[in-house]
């Protein structure tokens, strides 16, 4: 059987565009800044991020051609190779509804360099789909995918479509199935996949897909997180993680794993309320990577209340800062 990707933090990155200031730079569809996002990549390398997920949600897969998806995949792994990060991590998203279409692209990924896919759940028809349509569907992605899949459970970006612990324990059982991402806030649900007795959890890793509840998680089995504030400040994240997986921590480190999630959830509330705008706004202002408003149509303009708006997040910011020097 195929091996899930190694325990810890991964970052969802996001997809830089040219800059504004560029004379490439297209209003409707700026390019794929290649430049920019190798950059943002080694520094969360270097930073103890475990590996990356490339063309998520965060990653604005949906806005990319295929075309660009192979360049972004092969420009970042090809500077890790080149900056001696041989084998880094690297999981490809995927977030078509197509059987077809998915497959190709997890075989574009592979290609270009990627050891393992994400797959997000379709719900284009999610009232109408059944636990045994979507078991169907990845079981189908899976035979035919070169590459380990995991599945991408986000029902706020697939249409609050549904999967029940149940159809994971189903799935887990599949050889090219790896792992899932669960991005919601459900962890009874959480508990329930990454300790069921049903599943071989050597070969099946859940993550969290939200830093949030990160130490809760991970005492119910969770081996890790796929977490946006981890692309700007990465040390932290992975510093709560650390503190999370002891056994037996001391007095101080229960005390300092429980002041750290707070500080991380604190943060995270700017990805709750603006999501990827949120993200590449703060990985712009913190980490001078990106335009603040580098998204593509529809997404457009940045945060809503530009400079007024960050400032509400000063005490957050500040706080998470701190620690990050400090690390």
């Amino acid at each position: 059987m195929a091996t899930p990707p190694p325990p810890g933090i991964y970052v969802p990155v996001p997809t830089f565009f040219v800059s504004k200031k560029m004379a490439t730079y297209n209003p409707i569809a700026a390019p794929v800044d290649i430049d920019t996002q190798v950059a943002h990549s080694l520094y969360l390398a270097k930073a103890g991020i475990k590996g990356l997920v490339i063309l998520g949600s965060t990653g604005e897969a949906i806005h990319l051609t295929n075309k660009e998806r192979s360049e972004v995949l092969s420009g970042v792994r090809q500077a890790f190779e080149k900056e001696g990060f041989k084998d880094y991590p690297i999981i490809a998203g995927t977030a078509t509804q197509n059987i077809e279409e998915t497959v190709e692209q997890l075989k574009g990924a592979k290609e270009a360099g990627a050891q393992y896919g994400l797959c997000l759940v379709p719900g284009y028809f999610a009232g109408a789909s059944t636990q045994e349509g979507i078991i169907r569907w990845f079981t189908a992605v899976a035979d035919q995918s070169p590459i380990p899949i995991m599945i991408y459970h986000y029902p706020g970006v697939s249409n609050n479509v549904k999967v029940i612990p149940s159809t994971f324990v189903a799935l887990a059982k599949h050889a090219n199935i790896v792992g899932c991402k669960l991005s919601h806030g459900d962890v009874s649900y959480h508990a329930q996949i990454a300790s069921s007795p049903s599943i071989d959890h050597s070969s099946f890793a859940t993550f969290t897909g939200l830093g949030q509840q990160l130490l809760p998680v991970v005492a119910v089995g969770a081996v890790g997180a796929i977490d946006g504030c981890a692309g700007f400040f990465p040390k932290t994240v992975v510093r709560l993680y650390e503190l999370s997986i002891k056994n037996q921590p001391t007095e101080e480190e229960v005390r300092k794993r429980r002041l750290l999630q707070y500080k991380v959830s604190a943060m995270e509330e700017i990805i709750v309320k603006f999501g990827t705008v949120g993200i590449k706004e703060a990985i712009s202002r913190l980490r001078g990577l990106g335009d603040r408003d580098g998204t593509r149509l529809p997404l457009f303009g940045g945060i809503p209340g530009d400079d007024a708006e960050w400032a509400n997040w000063k005490g957050q910011v500040d706080a998470m800062e701190e620690e990050e020097q400090s690390l």
